[in-house]
């Protein structure tokens, strides 16, 4: 047996009997809970971030992610299958690492890999021959052979043959109660046969349902598929919304009678712009990779600027409202946004477009506050600085009837909408909830 045949056979033996240890970098909302999901199949898991917080946290079996309950944590914790750290120097115990950091975009909106980068020439410090390393991260066709790899490989180690790579690309849906890390289909590839044995063979361990696919590249445009088909039909009813609306037409009611059509048509629906890590962001990986075969992206691209003037179409709509229902500029109102994760039932606010409408609502005169059962405050973000520690106010009926409007960004099911609608002098409801509800009135306007 030569060496190479011996390095995958000795790993591929490790996962097969979860002797194999796993290093999960990046502990947020995709890698904490496929640490649990890991750690449950037996494996020992060691989870790196660079967040001290988080591990301080996680040490007193205080989960931050809801779809980790503090009880699942400390399960694996005293069962001895998992521990967190901030020290990198553990990657060189770990025999299958997987990368789950944030890929953002920058400000001009080209990928910012840095996330990716970095924690590769981490990885690289302690790569060692018989290692087998995976990136989630959702990203262009290519990043995993042409920048992950290539970094490591500047180690002097090969891919193949010392080390193995591959690509799986994370499917997390926070706040989803029927599909968890375990139980959603996975996707994986690698760099050559090996690699994708031993792909097919860590996550086999701790997800239902394998899906291999011919090539990390496929495998990272099977994710881009999945969120651009997203952003395009939701940014096409979201138009159509705006056509309706100007005819007097309910945008709500054609997608109920549309849908019972039992084929060729799959509904999706409006709101007030996009939000989560995903979708907003995803597209414009593939739109940028394109440029490099001078191929327009004029879909995606579209469908991009349709879902981000969504914001400021809802306060125009809200403006209107105003003006024609109450006779006061909305320079002159205070405005009441609800709800501030970007969709219901969950604390996330990454790139939610709650916070481009208090912007653009104050940044029109008006005062803005919000309520949000799940989000007691606003953390620091990239884009959202001035809005930075600001508090969830009260949704008590002399708070609510304070406001000149209300405006419905999330539809959280935990809020006692009938009691809101009793209060409010106006409400702008951009998700339809107060009609599926059976509360429509004279005060309450859909956006």
């Amino acid at each position: 047996m030569d060496a190479r045949s011996s390095t995958f056979e000795t790993l591929s033996k490790r996962i097969e009997d979860r002797t194999a240890r796993a290093g999960i970098i990046g502990l947020g909302y995709v890698g904490l809970p496929l640490a649990m999901a890991v750690a449950r199949s037996g494996f020992a898991v060691i989870g790196f971030d660079i967040d001290p917080k988080k591990i301080v946290a996680l040490d007193a079996r205080h989960s931050y992610i809801d779809a980790v309950t503090n009880e699942v944590l400390a399960a694996e914790i005293d069962a001895g299958r998992f521990f967190s750290t901030t020290d990198f120097a553990g990657l060189a115990d770990c025999d299958v690492i997987v990368i789950c950091v944030p890929t953002p975009l920058t400000k001009h909106r080209d990928p910012d890999l840095s996330f990716v980068e970095t924690t590769s020439r981490s990885i690289g410090a302690h790569l060692r021959p018989g290692q087998l390393i995976v990136l989630e991260s959702t990203t262009y066709p290519g990043t995993t052979d042409d920048i992950v790899k290539v970094i490591l490989e500047e180690t002097g180690l090969k891919s193949g043959s010392d080390f193995f790579i591959g690509f799986s690309p994370e499917r997390e849906d926070p706040g989803n109660q029927h599909y968890r890390t375990a139980t959603i289909p996975k996707v994986v590839a690698g760099d050559g046969a090996e690699a994708l044995s031993l792909m097919k063979s860590f996550y086999g361990a701790a997800v239902s349902t394998v899906v291999p696919v011919s090539s990390n590249a496929t495998a990272e445009a099977v994710k881009l598929t999945e969120n651009i088909f997203r952003s395009v039909n939701i940014a096409l009813v979201n138009e159509l919304k705006t056509v309706y609306a100007a005819m007097g037409i309910d945008i709500w009611e054609v997608i109920d009678a549309a849908k019972t059509k039992p084929f060729g048509y799959m509904p999706f629906y409006p709101g007030p712009g996009l939000g989560g890590h995903c979708i907003p962001i995803d597209p414009f990986y593939l739109t940028w990779k394109s440029r490099e075969y001078e191929l327009p992206t004029r879909f995606i691209e579209l469908a991009g600027e349709i879902n981000s003037a969504m914001p400021r179409y809802v306060v125009g709509k809200l403006a209107e409202a105003l003006d024609i229902q109450a006779g006061k500029a909305l320079s002159r109102s205070r405005v009441l946004v609800l709800g501030l994760a970007y969709k219901k039932n969950v604390a996330d606010i990454r790139e939610s477009p709650s916070l481009r409408l208090i912007e653009i609502i104050e940044e029109r005169g008006g005062k803005a506050d919000y309520h949000d059962p799940f989000v007691a405050e606003i953390p620091p973000t990239r884009e959202y600085q001035a809005l930075k520690g600001r508090k969830s106010i009260g949704l008590t009926p002399d708070a609510i009837a304070g406001y000149d409007a209300v405006l419905i960004a999330t539809d959280h099911d935990i809020i006692d909408y009938a009691a809101l609608s009793k209060s409010a002098k106006l409400i702008v409801d951009t998700r339809n909830v107060l009609s599926r509800l059976g509360l429509s009135a004279d005060h309450v306007i859909k956006a």
